[in-house]
């Protein structure tokens, strides 16, 4: 049996990495993939958010809410500092309302599966769900919600947002992954996203693969952009990048990532 495979690439957490999104859109170019869906969190951490979400709008077939992009524009929020401020001021003149418009989750069918894509949880941006889950959370994040709204419940899924790349399927085929991140990847810094092969919107089932992409980039021309702007919060964008280690540990005063163990 013949089957008509695509590849769609799934990017995540660019965080104005510029210099790393634009190293993994040369990369996925390379490999003759047209269509590219970006599950979220375009701003903050780094330097370039008013760039990364140009170019996103531009390259990108979806684009997703992240939980940065709910809260940094919010004029609601209540958490600020110079930092937030100053990410925020980057933002050209109608981004940040772009940004908060966005859709929650994207669904697909791809060879037979029906997939979800979402930046944290099924619940909401703000819910973080680490690798080290326990069953109930597993199951909750192929569950419709009133975010995901009420269309056939998903058995693959896809999310960003701890910057931590996984695959994990249980016995009955239900499969989610975590795309990792673009331009603030924790654990190895180096880029990472994801290459989604099937027959899109096939309900047949047919070959359907995952493969994780990590894409090397010139790190400290990137830091190099964060300082010449007087980015706040540099030393900890440097330790992310270079090391893979979150700034939260160093403030708490080291012990295992926050974004890849649970909290004690």
């Amino acid at each position: 049996m013949r089957h008509d495979l695509e590849r769609i690439a799934l990017i995540s957490d660019v965080h104005g990495n510029l210099t790393a999104l634009e190293a993994v859109l040369d990369d996925i170019d390379a490999r003759g993939i047209t269509r590219i869906l970006n599950l979220g969190d375009y701003v903050g951490k780094g330097p370039r958010g008013r760039e990364v979400v140009d170019l996103c709008r531009a390259r990108c077939a979806v684009n997703i809410l992240g939980n940065w992009d709910d809260f940094l524009p919010d004029p609601g929020r209540e958490e600020d500092s110079e930092a937030l401020r100053w990410w925020l001021g980057q933002l050209s003149a109608g981004q940040g309302e772009w940004l908060r418009g966005l859709p929650f989750s994207h669904d697909l069918l791809v060879s037979g599966r029906r997939m979800r894509l979402f930046h944290a949880s099924a619940t909401s941006v703000h819910r973080r769900v680490r690798f080290d889950h326990d069953e109930e959370e597993f199951r909750g994040m192929f569950a419709n919600t009133p975010a995901t709204g009420d269309g056939p419940p998903p058995t693959v899924v896809g999310y960003g947002d701890t910057h931590d790349a996984y695959y994990e399927v249980d016995r009955e085929r239900y499969t989610l992954f975590n795309t990792g991140s673009v331009g603030n990847s924790l654990g190895d810094p180096t880029p990472v996203y994801v290459v989604v092969e099937g027959v899109p919107g096939s309900a047949e089932q047919a070959p359907f693969s995952l493969q994780f992409v990590r894409v090397p980039y010139d790190v400290e021309a990137e830091l190099a952009v964060a300082r010449a702007v007087g980015m706040p919060e540099y030393d900890g964008y440097a330790t992310e990048l270079r090391h893979g280690v979150y700034r939260g540990d160093l403030a708490a005063g080291g012990g295992s990532p926050r974004y890849h163990r649970r909290p004690r």
